[in-house]
C-alpha cells in the first residue's frame, strides 16, 4: 500500500492531468469555409434540385443551417474584412467612396489596416497555430514591398498559402477582361477622337483651309502610340503582376496556374490539420470558386449540369468533403466547429459575350453581388460542432458574418477587444437553443460606404423590417441587375434615391416586391421613425479612419510590387506542387 504522502501526490497529479485535459478540450478547432460568389439559391441543402453539393449538405445535416445569414457588404474586399475583425467596413476604411470597392492590384498601398484585430489574431494570443489557404484581398504592402503591412502574417495567421488579391478573368487567358469599360473610356474613346482630330486637319490642310504645321500631327501619332502602347503592356504585365500565389511571403507561382489549383490547396489545408492535429488550430480555407474567371480539373470540367460554373461549384464541395473526412480520420470532428458561407450572394451580371450565365443562383431572391436586396447579401450559413450543436437545427434569425469574430474568441477563451466597437455578436446561445431570438436588433447594410438600408427585428415580434435610403437602376428594364456596368454603383446617377425610405416586411415578402405604404401599413411612420433613430445612433458611432480604398491607395505603385525575378517585370516563377491529390 502506498505511503500517505504518495497517495496525496498522485491525487495532486491525477487532478493536474484532468483539469489539462479540461482545458484542452474547453478550446475547440476552428475551421472556417468561405466560398466566393456562391449565391444562397446554389447549395442543394437550401433548396438547389440540380447542383450537386453533397458535402455542403452533408455538413447542413450535422449541424445548424441559418436562413437569413448576412453579408456585411456586398462587396468581397469590405464583406471579408467585416468577417476578420467583426465590424462593419466603414469602421476600418475599407468601403469605398467612388465606384471602384475593392482592390484590383496586388501593388495598391490600401488594405486591412495594421490596427485592425482578427479573429487570428486573438486566437493566436490564445495559444492556437492559424492559417489561411485561398484568397485573401485585404491588401499587401503600405509604403515599400518588404513591410507587408496588410499581409495575413501580419494580421495573426501563422501560415498563408493562397492568392493575395482576387481572381479575375485577366488571369486567365480567354477568359476576357473586367478593365472592359475602362479600356473603353480611357483608350477607345481617346483614339477615336485623335483619329476624327487627324482627319479633321488633313482635310482642312488639304482645303487649304488651315495650315496645322508637322508638330501637331506629329504629337497626335505619338500620343495616339503612347495609348496604344500603355493598352498593350497593361495587357502584357496584368496577369503575372497581379495573378500570383504566395506562401507566407514569397511569391511561389507567377503568374498563377489553374492547373489542379483547388487540389492543391486542399491538400496543404489537410497538411495543416494534420500537422496540428494534437494543438488548437484555427484554419480557413477562402475558397477562389466560384468567382469569375471560373476553372475546374479535369476531374470535374464538363461534369455538371450547369455549364462551367457548376464544375466550379462541384469542385469546390467535393474539396468541403476532403476536409471533412480528414478531420474525421484525425478524430477532431467532435472537437471542431466548422463553419460554411459566402463572402455575398451570386454575381447576376456574369455573363459571357457567347451568353454562358457564369454567375450562380440567388434563389427566390432579389438582386446579386454588389447591392443589398436580399440576394445580394443573403448568404449560406452553416455551423457543424458535433454534440454541441444539434444535427438538422434550422434557423430563421438575422445573423451577420461579422458575428463569426465574437463568436470564436469566446470559445477559445480570448476576451473582446474593448477600445473599439465590435458590432458581431456571439452565436453560440442561438446555435444551442439557449436563446430563440438574434441579439441583432438592428442591422445596417452598407453599398461600399454609404448607408443603404436599415433592418430591425423588433423585440416580442415576429416582423423583419428593411428600409431602404436608396435602391440601384437595374439595367436593362426589368432585369434583375445592372448589365451595363457589370455591377450595380453606390451613388450619383446609378441609384435612386427615397424619401420617405422604400420599406419592406421582410418576414412575410422576402422577394421584395411590395413595398408598403402608410395605406397598406398602418404603422408606416412609427416604423420608420424608429429605423432612422437607430440610424442615426449608429452613424454618431463612426469615426473618421483613413480610406484604404481612396484612388491614391488602389492605383498601381512599382515600387510595391511583388516579382520573383530579378529580371525586370518578367515575373516567371513556379515553386508549386502541381498535384496536389497525392498528398491528401
Amino acid at each position: 500500500m502506498l505511503p500517505t504522502r504518495d497517495m496525496m501526490t498522485l491525487l495532486l497529479l491525477l487532478l493536474f492531468l484532468c483539469e489539462a485535459q479540461s482545458r484542452v478540450a474547453s478550446k475547440p478547432n476552428f475551421v472556417l469555409l468561405m466560398a466566393d460568389d456562391l449565391g444562397i439559391g446554389d447549395p442543394g441543402c437550401y433548396g438547389n434540385k440540380t447542383l450537386r453539393t453533397p458535402n455542403i449538405d452533408r455538413l447542413a445535416r450535422g449541424g445548424a443551417k441559418l436562413t437569413q445569414h448576412l453579408a456585411a457588404s456586398p462587396l468581397c474586399t469590405p464583406s471579408r474584412a467585416a468577417f476578420m475583425t467583426g465590424r462593419y467596413p466603414v469602421r476600418s476604411g475599407v468601403a469605398s467612396q467612388s465606384q471602384v470597392g475593392v482592390f484590383l492590384f496586388s501593388a495598391s498601398s490600401g488594405g486591412l489596416p495594421p490596427s485592425e484585430i482578427t479573429f487570428a489574431k486573438l486566437l493566436k494570443d490564445q495559444g492556437y497555430s492559424t492559417a489561411l489557404i485561398g484568397k485573401w484581398h485585404l491588401g499587401i504592402s503600405c509604403h515599400d514591398r518588404g513591410d507587408f503591412c496588410h499581409h495575413p502574417t501580419s494580421h495573426g495567421f501563422d501560415y498563408f498559402h493562397g492568392l493575395p488579391v482576387t481572381n479575375l478573368r485577366d488571369c486567365k487567358p480567354g477568359e476576357g477582361s473586367v478593365f472592359t469599360r475602362a479600356f473603353r473610356l480611357l483608350v477607345f474613346v481617346p483614339l477615336q477622337l485623335i483619329a476624327v482630330a487627324l482627319l479633321t486637319l488633313a482635310l482642312l490642310k488639304w482645303l487649304r483651309l488651315c495650315r496645322a504645321p508637322p508638330c501637331v500631327f506629329l504629337f497626335l501619332f505619338l500620343l495616339a502610340a503612347l495609348l496604344l502602347g500603355l493598352l498593350l503592356g497593361f495587357l502584357h504585365y496584368f496577369r503575372p503582376l497581379n495573378c500570383f500565389l504566395m506562401r507566407n511571403r514569397d511569391v511561389t507561382q507567377q503568374p498563377m496556374s489553374y492547373d489542379n489549383l483547388t487540389q492543391r490547396l486542399t491538400a496543404d489545408a489537410a497538411r495543416f490539420l494534420r500537422r496540428n492535429a494534437e494543438t488548437p488550430f484555427l484554419l480557413v480555407l477562402s475558397y477562389l470558386h466560384v468567382h469569375t474567371a471560373l476553372f475546374s480539373s479535369k476531374d470535374f470540367a464538363g461534369k455538371s449540369q450547369h455549364g462551367s460554373y457548376g464544375d466550379a461549384a462541384e469542385e469546390m464541395d467535393w474539396s468541403v468533403g476532403q476536409i471533412l473526412d480528414v478531420l474525421d480520420e484525425l478524430k477532431l470532428a467532435n472537437n471542431t466547429l466548422v463553419y460554411f458561407s459566402s463572402d455575398q450572394g451570386a454575381h447576376v451580371e456574369e455573363v459571357t459575350v457567347k451568353g454562358e450565365v457564369q454567375g450562380g443562383s440567388n434563389g427566390i431572391y432579389k438582386g446579386g453581388k454588389a447591392n443589398n436586396w436580399e440576394g445580394g447579401i443573403r448568404v449560406p450559413g452553416i455551423f457543424r460542432w458535433p454534440g454541441v450543436i444539434r444535427a438538422g437545427l434550422e434557423i430563421d434569425e438575422p445573423t451577420s458574418n461579422m458575428d463569426i469574430f465574437p463568436t470564436v474568441a469566446k470559445l477559445a477563451g480570448s476576451p473582446l477587444p474593448q477600445d473599439r466597437v465590435i458590432d458581431g455578436r456571439d452565436l453560440m446561445p442561438l446555435l444551442q437553443g439557449r436563446a430563440q431570438r438574434s441579439e441583432h436588433e438592428f442591422l445596417f447594410h452598407y453599398c461600399n460606404f454609404y448607408l443603404n438600408a436599415v433592418r430591425w427585428h423588433p423585440p416580442n415580434s415576429t416582423s423583419i423590417w428593411k428600409a431602404f435610403f436608396f435602391t440601384p437602376k437595374f439595367s436593362p428594364e426589368g432585369a434583375n441587375g445592372c448589365f451595363p456596368t457589370h455591377l450595380c454603383f453606390c451613388h450619383g446617377q446609378y441609384v435612386t434615391y427615397h424619401d420617405p425610405p422604400l420599406l419592406f416586411e421582410i418576414s412575410r415578402d422576402p422577394r421584395e416586391r411590395n413595398p408598403l405604404t402608410p395605406t397598406s401599413e398602418p404603422r408606416f411612420q412609427e416604423i420608420l421613425e424608429a429605423m432612422q433613430e437607430a440610424a442615426a445612433r449608429h452613424t454618431r458611432t463612426l469615426q473618421d479612419v483613413p480610406n484604404q480604398l481612396s484612388l491614391g491607395n488602389l492605383i498601381w505603385k512599382p515600387w510595391l510590387q511583388l516579382c520573383c525575378s530579378s529580371w525586370g517585370l518578367s515575373c516567371q516563377c513556379d515553386r508549386e506542387d502541381q498535384d496536389g491529390r497525392q498528398s491528401l
